[in-house]
């Protein structure tokens, strides 16, 4: 089992951040995706995943909320630390336009900037999109061809844009969500009609603890241990045994990141 979204910087894990990656080594995950969302972030996780390499890996990126501020400065200490070999995708960048803390003409050119990088030098990209789909897709397809490929994080939308996102060669990152009995119903339709060799699992950690989770921590906080909870309800809505579920995964994520 690998995680591709964790969110290790998080104040959340300030108290216990060595014990949350030892948690998960004990849960039977093999690796895990440390997320950069701005400069300091993305080389915070690029010196975390040093800590423990061979299971902790790393993007650097610019999220779409915090478009606003980079600077073709940032671009280049991105370019740096996509050098370096624990960092292993471009992002979490993309297009948010539910709540727009960057202005949407900002948020598409820092993602154009972002993929060009990416073709450059021949790394996947790890994407978010909200309410954008549309600019989202016709952005990202301007750049497929020149990409090794993607992954769009966290995905909660719905048959439209999945077929749309399959048919630009993107595979579908699925979090906790698909364990909510109110929010998640669609999402538990939809994960049957994702293509094995697209699939990709997630905690997106500390965040979107699954709702069905028992015994459900004090804290509330979700860490990449719960991994396996959101592996086995997967497989148990796409009919899959679990085992052939996460060896699949596991290969979708070789292929795509090169680990």
């Amino acid at each position: 089992m690998f995680d591709i979204a964790v969110n290790l910087t998080s104040s959340q894990f300030d108290k216990d951040r060595q014990q949350v990656v030892e948690d998960a080594q004990a849960a039977g995950l093999s690796g895990m995706l440390l997320l950069g969302s701005d400069i300091d972030e993305s080389q915070q996780v690029a010196e975390l995943a040093t800590q423990w390499p061979g299971f902790c890996f790393a993007t650097a990126g610019v999220h779409p909320h915090d478009a606003k501020s980079c600077t073709p400065n940032d671009l280049l200490a991105l370019k740096a630390l996509w050098q370096q070999p624990q960092v292993v995708a471009v992002g979490e960048c993309g297009l948010d336009f539910n709540r727009n803390f960057s202005p949407p003409e900002q948020q598409e050119l820092i993602f154009d900037a972002q993929l060009a990088l990416a073709a450059e030098l021949q790394l996947p990209v790890l994407l978010h999109e909200r309410d954008a789909h549309q600019r989202f897709i016709e952005i990202y397809r301007q750049w497929q061809d020149k990409l090794v490929g993607g992954v769009l994080h966290c995905f909660t939308s719905d048959r439209v844009a999945l077929d749309t996102c399959l048919d630009a060669g993107l595979h579908i990152g699925i979090t906790g969500w698909v364990c909510d009995e109110r929010r998640g119903q669609e999402l538990q339709q939809l994960v049957k009609h994702i293509p094995a060799d697209r699939l990709m699992l997630e905690t997106d950690a500390p965040y979107l603890l699954p709702r069905d989770l028992k015994p459900k921590p004090k804290s509330r906080r979700n860490q990449p241990a719960y991994i396996a909870h959101i592996y086995q309800r997967v497989a148990e809505l796409r009919g899959e045994p679990l085992a052939q579920m996460s060896q699949q995964i596991q290969t979708n994520i070789s292929q795509l990141f090169g680990i």
